[in-house]
């Protein structure tokens, strides 16, 4: 059977699904296309004209090399094609976004036939995704003295392929959809049990909130024909929950415009609106496709006389209406004025969503082009000889004479690129930055993978410290669909420069250890910047982002990102500690006492500046890891000298376990780790650099002391799924101490897992099997126990401390590497089941609970449908807590009371973690 043979009967079997033909990236197939179309009496011609034009993937793909030379045989002549001329010919390549289709180009227009060269060179003057490999041929071309070289040079110098574009829209009319009314997470955006079908992007796009809801939006469409849809999250944030590039496609397919007419699939420029705006991340994800995210304000608190918020019988503000946003209301975006109007009625200001640089992203159709736009005029500018004089907007200088630096600020000043000499930067500053560390996950790097083909890149930048590529999300049940995407994935992240966590060639044991937990060893850096594909990239080292496939590719290509320094929220702590409360609780009851301060979210969109000085790094990631539910834009945990240290020589002698398993790269980036741990180390010990810390002059948007004196028990992250108020449901913030459940609500299921846990987490639930036993003479479970280590270093190490023993002992199930499961769980048996580092449940795009169950777990998600779907007869709930409160939950069946919890946790240090003694 030819291949083209199997894709006629892959489009076949796509259409049973009311799916288009899949968009084609293997050369081999196209090849097969190509021949058929040269072939004027082939039956098949017709249609394979059709594919080469409007269905291959451009970039760096396969395909797009065949197709790129193929063109380039038509433009020459070699080939003749009556449906596809040479001014045609030019056209398609103009839209393929660089590689093989750039390489063409050049080969044209450095070529003798100047009649060619012209247009080839009228064709890349429009074009900015050029590597070094392509920009070094222009150079030595134009001082070679060939002319159409400098005229390219020149063109670029001026940026005509920004200037040209046309200008954004003065008004952009929309039409409102609400998609829901609360919070809304990405898993309502892009399931996470859909995670393999991501890089399809039309069969994800399926996928999005509901049929209903897509059918509601094509009518909106029909009715508004000259008008876009904007998706609205009523009394709510939009994006919440993790970095979904895929969520952000969504939109876009069902929302947005298409990027090319001769690319399918990819739309852009989405619009999106919050009553509380848009979550950090994924604001950052709108901006990338170069779309737009307002902050609606729609609803206000209402206050009394007396200056004060108005409170509800439960305490929470009372809100009220300034604007309606419901479904089918028309607005129109003022560019302009950067104000939303309703008709003739100024509703509010939204220039925070259309600042000059985020103009720009959406005039050039996304930020990669402007990224890129830059490098391409700094480059042939210099090379001309001539003065920068850049048409893009300048980077946001801000700075405040007097005014020290908080944290974050000194790491984005010492990382900085293209900024003022000698100027000291302060929030608010939006720069160019120098990336050190990139971490791609595998439910979200087969896009990553497509957007770096996309964008031409073939290889990691250099000035990288290091790339790591995870498989945790996709580590619970080995599929067929895992096994489809996985090694692809790690195969081509492996060839791109990435630590991969497995070999392509199986030259070491697959690990599926979290994503997180591995990139918390690799940072040894307090100073550096971490950009990860998951929104708990929260490093407890340095200051790490969440952030979408696209950006991660983009940070993998060229080294840098670029954003504003954020606002910082400092958060210290007085008082001491119950013995028998958990680090959990801390982070929990933090969250709890900044909202009855505050009355409201000052995390949310900040840098969380937490002190917890005296914490290692495993211990600290519990707090840095939940700030991504208090939607943080990130945290930096402030570390004492010793401290760090000691975390440093910690994450040394893991990254040498992945050396000594063969882990390491041409480039030997995780020898280099290691170099630059010792020469951390150095500095510190010498008091040359001492750990990170902000300046006594340092500026907060607020400052918040945590009072440990008043967490006196358990606190729980409550979905409240039965709240009246459909806004307040799943939302993280509705916090409750365990006496509040009275030892009555059931509890169908606990799991112990996800980056929030660590190797003390698994050390207090093997020390509480044995306390429970000593008491009991029997463990007993009345509910399933879920256990999954973050990795496979904790489970060597609670081996060799003899925990692990005590946890087999209990267990009826342990995973086997060498026998994974080929299908998800369904059901459950009351018993424990020690399974595969990684996720888990807490992903729920493999596995989950048993629908309408009560679970508490310690891992981050509580959205509706992540870790537990509804049944027909009861909703589904995530209840988050500590390992304690998780453990004896599946003991008894049921929330514990304070003194059940108290008497279990006896004896047993849950952590040392006090305040300073300053």
């Amino acid at each position: 059977m030819s291949l083209y043979t199997e894709y006629l009967k892959e489009i076949a079997e796509r259409k049973t699904q009311n799916l288009q033909p899949k968009p084609i990236d293997s050369g081999e197939l196209l090849e097969e296309i190509i021949s058929q179309i040269k072939d004027a009496n082939n039956e098949h011609r017709k249609d394979s004209i059709k594919y080469l034009v409007y269905n291959t993937i451009p970039g760096t793909t396969a395909a797009a090399s065949v197709k790129a030379k193929f063109l380039k045989e038509i433009i020459l002549g070699e080939a003749q094609i009556p449906e596809i001329d040479a001014s045609f010919a030019f056209e398609l390549l103009s839209h393929m976004k660089g590689g093989p289709s750039i390489e063409v180009l050049l080969d044209l227009a450095l070529g003798d036939e100047a009649y060619i060269a012209k247009n080839a060179a009228d064709v890349l003057k429009t074009q900015v995704f050029l590597y070094e490999a392509d920009t070094q041929r222009l150079k030595e071309a134009y001082e070679a003295g060939n002319q159409l070289a400098k005229e390219i040079l020149e063109s670029y110098a001026q940026a005509d392929f920004f200037t040209k574009l046309p200008e954004v829209d003065e008004e952009i009319k929309v039409v409102s959809f609400v998609a829901a009314e609360g919070d809304i997470s990405t898993d309502l955006l892009s399931p996470g049990n859909q995670a393999h079908s991501r890089s399809d992007r039309e069969l994800h796009g399926k996928c999005m909130i509901s049929e209903d809801a897509q059918a509601k939006i094509r009518q909106l469409q029909e009715e508004h024909p000259d008008k876009r849809v904007m998706l609205v999250a009523e009394k709510g944030t939009m994006g919440v929950g993790s970095s979904r590039m895929s969520g952000v496609n969504n939109v876009a397919l069902w929302t947005g415009k298409q990027a090319s007419p001769y690319v399918p699939f990819i739309n852009i420029a989405p619009i999106v609106g919050g009553t509380n705006g848009i979550s950090p991340i994924f604001l950052t994800t709108v901006n990338v496709t170069g779309g737009i995210g307002i902050d609606l304000k729609n609803w206000v608190k209402k206050v009394g006389n007396d200056g004060k918020a108005v409170l509800d019988e439960n305490g929470d503000p009372v809100l009220e209406q300034v604007y309606s946003v419901e479904t089918g209301t028309v607005f129109t975006i003022n560019t302009k004025t950067k104000k939303l109007y309703r008709g003739d009625d100024e509703l509010i200001d939204i220039s925070s969503a259309l600042t000059p640089q985020k103009l720009e992203s959406i005039r050039a159709g996304g930020s990669y082009a402007v990224v890129f736009g830059k490098k391409l005029q700094g480059f042939a500018a210099a090379t001309l000889g001539k003065e920068l004089q850049s048409v893009f907007a300048s980077s946001k200088e801000i700075s405040h004479v007097g005014q020290g630096l908080t944290a974050v600020e000194k790491i984005f000043n010492r990382n900085a690129m293209d900024v003022t000499e000698g100027k000291v930067l302060h929030a608010g500053s939006d720069v160019r930055v120098k990336v050190n560390i990139v971490g791609s996950q595998d439910t979200t790097g087969l896009m990553t993978a497509q957007e770096l083909e996309s964008m031409a890149a073939t290889v990691i930048a250099p000035t990288l410290d290091v790339g790591y590529q995870s498989g945790c999300h996709t580590a619970s049940v080995w599929d067929r669909k895992a096994q489809q995407n996985i090694p692809k994935l790690m195969s081509f992240m492996n060839r791109f420069g990435l630590i991969t966590a497995r070999h392509p060639e199986g030259k070491y044991h697959p690990l599926t250890d979290v994503i997180h937990k591995v990139l918390n060893d690799l940072t040894v850096d307090d100073r550096a910047i971490i950009i990860g594909g998951d929104s708990h990239t929260r490093m407890s080292k340095g200051v790490a982002f969440g952030a979408d496939s696209g950006t991660v590719a983009l940070a993998l290509a060229t080294g840098e990102v670029s954003m504003p320094i954020p606002e910082s929220v400092k958060v210290t702590f007085k008082g001491a500690l119950k013995d028998h409360m958990d680090f959990r609780d801390v982070v929990h009851g933090t969250q709890a006492q900044m909202l009855k301060e505050f009355g409201e979210n000052v995390f949310q969109g900040r840098i969380i500046e937490v002190h917890l000085e005296t914490l290692l790094a495993d211990q600290a990631f519990t707090f840095t890891d939940w700030t991504a539910e208090m939607k943080a834009k990130a945290s930096i945990c402030i570390s004492k000298d010793e401290a760090l240290i000691e975390s440093l020589e910690i994450a040394k002698s893991r990254i040498q376990i992945m050396i000594d398993k063969g882990m390491d790269n041409h480039a030997e980036d995780l020898r280099g780790l290691i170099a630059k741990a010792d020469q951390r180390i150095a500095e510190i010990k010498s008091g040359e650099v001492p750990a990170l810390s902000p300046d006594e002059s340092a500026n907060y948007a607020a400052e918040f002391v945590v009072d440990l004196d008043q967490i006196d028990e358990p606190v729980i992250a409550d979905p409240d799924v039965h709240n009246e108020d459909v806004s307040k449901r799943y939302t993280h913030d509705t916090l409750r101490s365990i006496s509040y459940y009275k030892g009555e609500k059931t509890v169908d299921l606990g799991f112990i897992g996800s980056c929030m846990v660590h190797k003390g987490d698994l050390k207090i639930l093997s020390q509480m099997l044995r306390n429970i036993e000593k008491q009991h003479g029997k463990v007993e479970f009345k509910a399933p126990l879920v256990v999954a280590p973050p990795t496979y270093n904790i489970v060597d190490e609670l081996k060799a401390e003899g925990d692990w023993d005590v946890l087999q002992k209990y267990s009826g199930f342990e995973f086997d590497d060498s026998s994974p499961k080929s299908s998800a769980r369904v059901e459950y048996e009351n018993m424990m089941y020690l399974e595969r580092p990684g996720c888990n449940l807490c992903m729920g795009n493999q596995e989950k609970a048993a629908k309408g169950d009560t679970v508490m777990a310690t891992s981050t998600r509580l959205f509706q449908g992540r870790v537990v779907e509804d049944s027909a007869e009861k909703k589904g709930e995530s209840l988050l807590a500590s390992t304690p409160v998780v453990v004896l939950s599946t003991i008894l069946g049921r929330v514990p009371t304070v003194d059940e919890y108290k008497s279990a946790v006896e004896g047993i240090v849950l952590t040392k973690f006090a305040p300073s003694a300053k």
